[in-house]
Formats: C-alpha cells, sequence, structure tokens
C-alpha cells in the first residue's frame, strides 16, 4: 500500500480506500473497453454496468470487510439480480477475482468463493445515522447518474467515503477516463487521458494523482474563477438528471457565457475540485414536472468533501449544509450547488430566483 500520503489522519484508511478504488477502477475500465459496445448501445443492454457496479462493489467491500469488519457499509446494490442469473453471477465472481490481480496490497492474488463475493455486496444494506463510522460506495456505472456516461465510453467515477457521526470524513473519487488536459467547455468531457484518482481528508486538503502513480498534487479551487477561465457550469448530460431549462435561467442571472461542462457521474466533483468550471449545479426535475426524487448518500459524499476541502462550499440549492446523517438518502436536503467560496452565495441566490420565476408562472 501508499506510503506517501500527505495526511496524518486515517491514513489506514486511506490506503485501504486507496487500493480499493484503484483496483475498482480498473475492472470497471476492462468492462467497458472489452463488454460495452455498439450493440450495447442500441439494445439498452444493461448487463456489462450492471456486471461492472455489482463486481467493484463486492471487490471495496471486500477490502472494508478485512480490514474494519465493525464498520457497516452503505452500498447501491444487493445480489437480488444475481440470484436470479447464473450467468451475470460467473460474471461478477470472475471479474472481483481478477481485480484482485492487480496493484500490489492486500489480497493480491487471493481467491474468493461465489459465497464470499455475494456476501460483500449484501454487506451493503446498512442503513447509516448521525452516529458512529460507516463507509458509503458508489460505482457509478449504475448509479442514477452514471449510466449513461458509461455506455459511452465517457466519464464515468468509482467512489469510496467514510462517514463518521453523520460528518464525511474521508473521501476518494477514482476516474478511469479523466485525465490532467483542461475538461472542453461546450462538449460533454472525452476520456483525455489514464484516469486520475482524487483523496480528500477532512481538515486536511484534497490531492490529485494520476492512476498509474503516486505522485499527489494539492488541489486549490479558486474563490471565483479567474478571467482566463470565465464562469461556467458543470452539470450532467441527461436532462432527466436535472432540470436543464432552470439550470439555463440561473446562467443568465449569474452572466454565464459560456456553455456548460456535461459528463456524468461525481467526475463533475473531480473536475470542479481542481478548478474547472466554476459551478455544479443539480437541480431537482419536479420543478419542472418532473419525478420526485431523494439524493442518495453515495452519489454526493466524497465530492462534497472533496470540494470543501479543496476550498469551495457544497450545499444544498437552498444553501443549507449536506446531512449525511440521516440514512442512505439525503432527504432533508434538495438539490446540490457546489462553487468556489465567493461564487457560491451569488450561486444559491440566482437559484431561489430562478425557482421562484418558475413556481410564479
Amino acid at each position: 500500500m501508499s506510503t506517501c500520503l500527505p495526511f496524518t489522519k486515517y491514513r489506514k484508511e486511506a490506503e485501504v480506500a486507496i487500493l480499493s478504488v484503484l483496483r475498482a477502477c480498473y475492472l470497471t475500465k476492462n468492462v467497458q473497453d472489452t463488454l460495452v459496445n455498439q450493440d450495447t448501445l442500441i439494445k439498452k443492454d444493461k448487463s456489462p454496468v450492471t456486471v461492472a457496479d455489482l463486481s467493484a462493489q463486492s471487490l471495496i467491500s471486500l477490502h472494508l470487510l478485512d480490514h474494519f469488519p465493525q464498520d457497516p457499509i452503505i452500498g447501491e446494490e444487493d445480489t437480488s439480480e444475481l440470484q436470479a442469473n447464473a450467468s451475470l453471477r460467473e460474471r461478477v465472481i470472475k471479474l472481483v477475482n481478477e481485480g484482485f490481480e492487480r496493484e500490489e496490497g492486500w489480497g493480491k492474488g487471493k481467491t474468493f468463493t461465489e459465497d464470499e463475493v455475494l456476501k460483500a455486496i449484501d454487506a451493503g444494506s446498512a442503513e447509516g445515522g448521525d452516529k458512529g463510522r460507516f463507509w458509503t460506495i458508489v460505482s457509478d456505472p449504475l448509479s442514477f447518474d452514471g449510466t449513461s456516461g458509461f455506455i459511452r465510453h465517457q466519464q464515468y467515477a468509482v467512489c469510496l467515503a467514510l462517514i463518521i457521526d453523520g460528518q464525511v470524513e474521508l473521501g476518494v473519487i477514482g476516474c478511469p477516463n479523466l485525465g490532467p488536459e483542461p475538461a472542453k467547455i461546450g462538449e460533454e468531457i472525452i476520456p483525455n487521458g489514464k484516469g486520475v484518482l482524487m483523496i480528500a481528508v477532512k481538515g486536511e486538503g484534497s490531492y490529485s494523482r494520476p492512476l498509474t502513480s503516486e505522485s499527489y498534487t494539492k488541489l486549490t479551487l479558486p474563490s471565483t474563477p479567474p478571467p482566463e477561465n470565465p464562469l461556467t457550469f458543470l452539470e450532467s448530460v441527461e436532462s432527466g438528471h436535472s432540470a436543464h431549462s432552470i439550470q439555463a435561467r440561473i446562467g443568465e442571472l449569474l452572466d454565464v457565457k459560456r456553455p456548460s461542462l456535461r459528463m456524468d457521474s461525481q467526475a463533475k466533483y473531480a473536475c470542479l475540485g481542481r478548478g474547472e468550471g466554476g459551478v455544479y449545479l443539480r437541480i431537482p426535475t419536479k420543478y419542472v414536472g418532473g419525478k420526485e426524487y431523494n439524493e442518495k448518500i453515495w452519489d454526493h459524499a466524497s465530492g462534497s468533501l472533496l470540494i470543501a476541502e479543496s476550498g469551495g462550499i457544497c450545499t444544498d440549492m437552498f444553501g443549507k449544509p449536506l446531512d449525511f446523517g440521516v440514512g442512505r438518502t439525503l432527504n432533508g436536503n434538495e438539490g446540490i450547488v457546489a462553487a468556489g467560496k465567493d461564487i457560491h452565495a451569488k450561486a444559491v441566490e440566482a437559484v431561489k430566483k430562478a425557482v421562484e420565476e418558475v413556481g410564479s408562472k
């Protein structure tokens, strides 16, 4: 495991989290490169992303169960689909064991039984709360905001966070298709590198490193975008994931001139944390006639800490702190606004005004 971590707190937790997320990144990338193809896109066949998501959750959980057996785990998936599908089950078991062939460290070359792999997935059934420690995992290939990017061979993320007494203390985000090059404004960000991993520890900052190197770079999110990189929104690709029309009005109120940078998954947090974009917006679609939806803690735990430790602010759309101590969802919050410190308050005010305008029509 890594011996050059730039943190003093939670060193063992950070080492285990990094190792497991790295392995999960390689696992999911292998699925994306070999199982997701044009035929998958046409047929809307979700089995490759199901395999990737379940395999990643099992692989990460196996690390946690060995090193921190008393810590509950919150994951998105369970084994109900695998129990009824022998073919999917066999593929998941194979991928998990192949995942332990990558990266030196705990479990290298170990083989896990079907029972161990399945139990690791179902270990993610904890309910969370505001007391004690627990972990939350998401492999964005099959998250609410990541499936499309994975199928399109674009951005997705694998994330793991440690939450203690309702506070996110450690967060890791692995983005297998993200590179060091600046994002292309006005387009969905295309794969432009061999992957990056970002890690944040509460009170000790945030850092980025390549997947292939333990060279850490400290992250800094400017309080306001510099003149050479004017304000741009980071948004979901799919309009079903956030209210793009309201977000366009927010852009008018903030005098945003550049097209939004759109991508799936917590890769948006990763880009914002290193100073790309300026504001990450997620306005619930219920304000434009969509369905009610409670954000899940696994989709925002790592990213929110990354933004805070990079020098920014991440709240809900009304400026309320995100509450990770009420269970598996953020049901005490609505939407997301993340930005540099000077921009955040202005963005929240613009959100309130835009939402009021919609309500008055």
